[in-house]
Formats: structure tokens, sequence, C-alpha cells
């Protein structure tokens, strides 16, 4: 975490990532981080978790949101309940018929059904805004969704997950029960489902970890790890927040995606080709092989070919994670009074490709290219640092060019005001 974003945040901040672990960060990448499960409970973590999610906030999220599938879904024993059962239209003027029907979403978790709100990190504001910390720290994409599950039950059969997991207890108590894993760091295409045999042989055996989580604990689990949970006593809540760490595999694929730029891996097999008959093809195997490892080669000998890998690895990242939201309404508020006082600060999690030709600056966005004057290229830099920056302080331009040009980047939605980013961030 850079320390301007917690000086911003003030003397009481605490790291996304900091929150759910009881060692300290470094410890936790070196010997957790894709390794081993790390159980922290909440008298060893830095406060509770109150603020992200509570009962109310489930009842205000089934009754009162308009929540729809796929953002909700409701299991029993490891089966899914169609979702005819628990939504209905939203009636007049919101006839949408997959919205949540709070009345059967009762029906349904009093029949013993866990209720999954998904995807929540797009639809409620703390989690919106804790796991957009939460990428930043850790540097992979996350997402979270919440589990309802009523009083002695199991909403679902022991599995493993294609992605890492920090479970947060929020409501009653939890057991869970873990095993070590059949198929070690799993892809995001090789699901339980596909090893349910081992899965359930190796869930038979006696588990490595057998503890009841309380309200304030926290689970990690890599990914590939066996688990199942079984509420106790009561109705539970639990958080997961889902990462979907980038792997080594990740860096090959973006390898292979520049031998898509040789002509000798692009030419035809031969017409006639029996590809039925490996003895046939298996000449061309060897011709290919011997085609990529020279390729490999040239790429390894090249610095600016390795490059061209990382950075299509970061395009990659910026194209599935979202920066922190804007305020529309706000921000054109902050605009009408734009001068050379006004302080802003790039959009955090906003990932711009910055180049320049002879006479401008571009930055290379998700979804578009913006360019400005070649003189605002300091002024750019200086604010891609992270760090406030009042508009007339901005290197390179005069305060009137400045005003210009935070204007332009404030409409793009590049960067944001501060007061208004240190608020929404505390």
């Amino acid at each position: 975490m850079s320390d301007h974003r917690a000086d911003q945040r003030g003397p009481g901040y605490r790291s996304a990532l900091g929150r759910l672990i009881s060692v300290d960060e470094r410890t936790f990448v070196d010997d957790y981080w894709g390794r081993k499960p790390l159980l922290s409970r909440g008298r060893e973590l830095r406060g509770s978790f109150d603020d992200l999610m509570s009962a109310a906030s489930v009842d205000e999220l089934v009754s009162h949101r308009g929540v729809r599938t796929p953002f909700a879904r409701m299991a029993k024993d490891g089966s899914l309940l169609d979702k005819s059962e628990f939504t209905s239209s939203g009636g007049f003027g919101a006839e949408m018929a997959d919205q949540l029907d709070s009345a059967a979403v009762l029906s349904a978790f009093a029949d013993g059904h866990t209720l999954v709100l998904q995807g929540l990190h797009r639809l409620w504001p703390p989690l919106i805004d804790f796991v957009r910390d939460l990428v930043d720290d850790i540097g992979h994409p996350a997402q979270v969704n919440a589990y309802i599950t009523p009083a002695s039950s199991t909403g679902f059969a022991p599995h493993y997950d294609v992605h890492d997991v920090f479970v947060l207890q929020i409501a009653g108590a939890k057991r869970w029960v873990l095993h070590s894993p059949v198929h070690t760091h799993p892809l995001s295409n090789q699901p339980w489902s596909d090893r349910r045999d081992a899965v359930e042989d190796r869930a038979s055996e006696t588990p490595l970890l057998d503890t009841v989580l309380e309200p304030g604990d926290a689970l990690y689990l890599p990914r590939g790890w066996i688990h199942a949970a079984e509420a106790l006593g009561d109705n539970t809540i639990h958080l997961t927040a889902g990462v979907a760490s980038f792997n080594r595999y990740d860096v090959a694929n973006q390898l292979f995606g520049l031998l898509q730029d040789e002509p000798r891996l692009r030419e035809p097999l031969p017409a006639g080709l029996d590809l039925t008959d490996s003895d046939s093809v298996l000449p061309y195997v060897d011709r290919v092989l011997d085609d990529v490892a020279s390729v490999l080669d040239d790429l390894r000998a090249s610095p600016q070919a390795r490059r061209r890998i990382a950075e299509r690895l970061g395009r990659r990242l910026a194209d599935i994670t979202r920066p922190e939201p804007v305020s529309p309404l706000r921000t054109m508020s902050f605009m009408s009074s734009l001068d050379a006082d006004s302080t802003v600060v790039w959009r955090q999690g906003l990932v711009a490709r910055i180049s320049t030709d002879e006479s401008r600056v571009h930055l290379g966005l998700r979804s578009k290219t913006v360019s400005l004057p070649i003189e605002a290229s300091d002024a750019i830099m200086q604010l891609n640092s992270g760090k406030p920056c009042r508009t007339g302080d901005l290197d390179g331009l005069d305060q009137s060019s400045a005003v210009i040009v935070v204007r332009r980047l404030l409409r793009e939605g590049v960067v944001v005001p501060s007061t208004t980013s240190a608020a929404h961030r505390s």
C-alpha cells in the first residue's frame, strides 16, 4: 500500500488485507499466500466486520434493493433451487421477473436453503470500497459473496474453489472442515466437479482443520483446498472474498499470445493430412516445437519482448477490475468551480498506458484513449503517482492550462476531486 493512500485515510486506517489476517502482511505473503490456510480469530484482528455487512444489511438487500439473478441464488444440500422458486416481477414500473421475492426467499430459507448474494462488490457500498482496496493491496482481482445459512444447515457439499478465498464470519457460528487438495492450484477451467470422486474420498479422511468460526473471525483458504461449512445453532452470515489470483500459466498465456506474430506458426498444415493418425502428425508436432523453442529464445533475448509480455498481463488485470466509482453530479459541481486551488487525485485503481509522440501525450484506458497536448506530460506523470495535487501546482503548466487539463481529466474519469475521494475512502 502506498504511503499517500494511508495518509489520506488518517491514523486509524487499516488496510483491507490487514483487516483479514492475524499475521503481518509480509509473513502472509511469504508463508501462506497460495500455500496453506490461515485461521485468524477476532481477538487477533484489528476490529470487527460490522461495517461491511450485518443481518440488517441482508434484509435490506433482499427486501428493498431489487436484487436480480444471477446476483442471488439459493441452495440446499449441494443442489441449487430453481430461480422461479424465489424470484418474481417487481410490479408496475419494475416488471423484470427475476427480482428477489422477499416472501419467497423467507419461505425457502425457512425450508433450509442457503441464500447466496453474489457480486456484492458491485451492489453494496461498503463492500464496493473494501474490495477496491483489497485489489490494490494484493494486486489480484477480487469479488465478494454473502452466504446466509439457516440453523444446522449445509448449503454446499465438500468442494474446492478455483480461486483463493477469505471467509469473514459476520453473524452466528459456522463449523468449517478442511482437507488438503487433490489437485493443487486448480485453474479456472478445472472445477472440483471434474474430480468429484477424489474430492469425496479426501473429504472422508481425517480433516486437517475442523473449527468453528464466530463473528469477527476470518479464514484464508488457497484455491484447491477442500472445504465444507455447517451452520450451528442459529442462522449464520459469512462473506467470502474470492481472489482470482494470476498465476504462471497466465504469464505463459500472454507469452503464447505473442506467438501469433510468428509467420511460421500461422502456416497451415498440409491438405490431405490425416489428423486422426498420430504418426502422420508427429513430424509437424516436432517442427512446431522447434519453431516455438526458437521463438522463445528470441523472446528471452529481447528486453522489449519480455516487457510486452508483462504489459499484456497488466492490461488483462485492467480489463477485469474496475477503478473506484465516480460521482457524476458531484464531479460536475466540482468542475463548475474548478480553479488553481482545486485539488484532485488520480482515480484509485485506474490503469492507464501513458505514451507520447511529438505533439501529444496519450492515456490508453480500458475503453478509450485520452490525448492531451505534450506540454501536459509532466503533469500527467505527477498525477499518476497517486498523490493529491493542487491544480495550480501541476508541473509544466501555467494556471490557465492546468485548469483546462484537469477539467478534461475530470470529465474523462481519470482524476477525481481529492476531497470527495478522501471522504469516500475514509
